[in-house]
């Protein structure tokens, strides 16, 4: 195979040919520079080139000089078509690349190191790396056969590298974005990770406004794991939820804050009210003492109160309005009393306050993922609370340990989320910020001390908090079409110029992977994930089967009233109602009449006293 440097070169790049091998982006060769011994460089570029098949190319790679330097290197340009390429060192050379210079495939003991940097034991299988087959026909026995890809809704053997995210690396290039379109496999190959995830035991949190995190059902049978028993799926409001007795004043206010932004004065308020161990009824009748205090407006007023009752709980009652008057009524302006209620009162309506996360801390503690699920707004309230606390136990025990102190363990773990946008968004003037913001930024720029990572997907990386995004050490950036988007991607990743204007044209599925551990960006096919979403079925597909469906039960229905002529449907009418106690009007019976007709199911006859109805013959077959 004859590939070998033409053109002119310098300390970066070059320009290879060849006269029968086809050349794909991102395949690596070896440059046998016969002055500075082996330099490995991957392909950027890829062209052909055929002398009787022209094309105006302002002059970027097929000049005079080009087309000179292949003819003395033995090229002959009359034979047809010549491949070429342009390389780029993967480490810059000490003297420009020697032309003429032959190049080869390498094996994989050569490059080894620029594509895989952990053990399987230590790492995360996402998929494939793309024009890797030649050099996988010689890697080490225990990098073949471990995964599958997904090819037009086939399975694909392995054929090519696989790669290997260093999950121990994630201490030293702590968190991980997941940037792509709708469409572009993001939600695909977050899934796949939470299946890695989960097979090497990592407790997680995952949140969920999609509904989409479940993982009982498996894609096929014959592939990957059970992972029934490594998660656990909570609902905000069913089965989990904040125990009111144990939130701080701190904590208070953040979940007030979810619902709009308090006011300084508002603040003051709950600082005011909120008493340590304050159950939910507490606190709610505190507060309600106080507003009643308020409308009552004077102390005088409300002693009349206490005096004209007849009943002696209603007579208790207002004694104690008249004590939380006298206690709060100066530092407790009306309005914020108010405006606190109105708050307090919308978290109480989302049931956040009925369960406890006691289980789901227990579940955690036994290293699984469990699964948050609710609504972007219930889960920008919820997500602000059991984070905080679940980090705060982290941190203290870790803290604990330098100050040579005793304190329950609690294991490290990783919050991952879709829609990372909404949960921690950048705000600009006049916005109001979200309080799980605070959080996540605080575990993007401290949590790698503490053992706490992130995972954040999003389809649109511009907005989200540049503070969080800059710490990002790990991108995974699929389809992207958004100019502001990719704009941001080029800021923040280590993609060439050709790889950003490959992003808009990418397969579903395959990603650009920049992993700071590696120090370059690899072109991934994700794997085949192991289980299914609940949302795979086809919307359309879904319209289809329930129309069939409707015409099989209304033939079922119809078929031992026919014939029947259109002036007798309101008797047919009466008569399957009392048969079956089914309610329908005439207009409902001739719409569904007609449509076994347009289906090929029915006949009809028109006659002088109008359209009659009536069975075809072999209906069923």
């Amino acid at each position: 195979m004859d590939i070998k440097i033409i053109g002119l070169t310098d300390q970066h790049e070059a320009y290879v040919g060849s006269k029968n091998r086809k050349f794909r982006i991102n395949e690596f060769l070896i440059i046998e520079d016969i002055y500075q011994g082996d330099l490995i460089g991957e392909i950027v570029e890829a062209h052909t080139y055929n002398k009787f098949i022209p094309m105006v190319n302002n002059g970027d790679i097929m000049d005079a000089n080009m087309l000179n330097s292949m003819e003395a290197l033995g090229f002959d340009l009359e034979a047809g078509t010549i491949y070429l390429a342009k390389i780029r060192l993967v480490n810059e050379a000490n003297f420009p690349i020697e032309t003429g210079s032959n190049c080869r495939v390498p094996n994989f003991e050569e490059v080894k190191k620029y594509f895989i940097s952990t053990t399987i034991e230590k790492g995360l299988n996402l998929g494939v790396i793309r024009n890797t087959d030649d050099i996988y026909k010689s890697a080490d026995r225990e990098f073949l056969g471990i995964c599958k890809t997904l090819e037009d809704n086939k399975f694909i053997e392995q054929r090519e590298l696989p790669y290997i995210f260093d999950l121990f690396g994630m201490h030293e290039y702590p968190h991980i974005g997941v940037f792509g379109g709708s469409g572009s496999g993001k939600s695909f190959g977050l899934r796949v990770i939470l299946e890695e995830l989960m097979k090497k035991n990592i407790p997680t949190i995952t949140l969920d406004p999609h509904y989409e995190m479940d993982f009982s059902d498996k894609f096929n049978m014959d592939y990957g794991p059970d992972y029934s028993g490594d998660y656990s799926k909570f609902i905000i409001g069913k089965n989990i939820g904040i125990d009111f007795t144990e939130l701080n004043t701190k904590d208070l206010k953040n979940l007030l804050n979810t619902s709009s932004r308090l006011t300084d004065a508002m603040e003051n308020v709950v600082d005011n009210l909120h008493k340590n161990k304050d159950s939910l009824l507490t606190f709610e009748n505190r507060l309600q003492r106080v507003m009643r205090g308020q409308e009552l407006g004077s102390e005088e007023k409300i002693n009349d109160k206490i005096i004209n009752s007849q009943e002696t709980d209603e007579k208790q009652y207002y004694k104690r309005v008249l004590d939380d008057f006298k206690k709060y009524n100066d530092k407790c302006p009306p309005s914020s009393i108010t405006g606190v209620s109105w708050r307090f009162d919308k978290l109480k309506r989302m049931g956040i306050f009925e369960h406890k996360i006691n289980e789901a801390e227990i579940a955690l503690k036994s290293c699984k993922n469990i699964v948050i699920q609710g609504s972007i707004k219930i889960i920008q309230v919820f997500a602000t609370y059991i984070i905080n606390v679940l980090y705060e136990k982290r941190r203290n025990y870790k803290d604990a340990i330098i100050n040579n102190k005793t304190e329950e363990y609690f294991p490290p773990f990783i919050v991952v989320t879709d829609e990372a946008h909404n949960f921690a968004p950048q705000t600009k003037d006049g916005m109001t910020d979200i309080p799980s913001k605070y959080i996540l930024r605080e575990i993007a720029q401290e949590g790698r001390k503490y053992g706490v990572f992130l995972i954040l997907a999003t389809q649109r990386p511009s907005l989200l908090d540049s503070t969080i995004t800059a710490q990002l050490n790990t991108k995974l950036i699929f389809r992207t079409n958004r100019a502001t988007d990719i704009q941001t991607i080029k800021e923040e990743t280590d993609l060439s110029i050709e790889e950003t204007n490959r992003l808009p044209y990418l397969k579903t599925g395959d990603v650009f992977l920049s992993e700071s551990a590696l120090g370059r960006t690899m072109y991934v096919r994700i794997r085949a994930a192991h289980t299914n979403t609940p949302h795979k079925e086809n919307p359309f597909e879904e319209l289809l089967y329930k129309k069939n469906q409707d015409i099989e039960i209304f033939y079922d229905i119809v078929e031992k009233y026919l014939p029947v002529s259109e002036d007798d449907l309101y008797n047919t009418c009466k008569e399957i109602q009392e048969d079956i106690g089914k309610i329908y009007s005439v207009s409902d019976l001739k719409t569904i009449l007609e449509s076994l007709y347009d289906e090929n199911l029915i006949e009809k006859e028109e006659g002088l006293f109008g359209t009659k109805y009536i069975l075809k013959e072999n209906i069923k077959n």
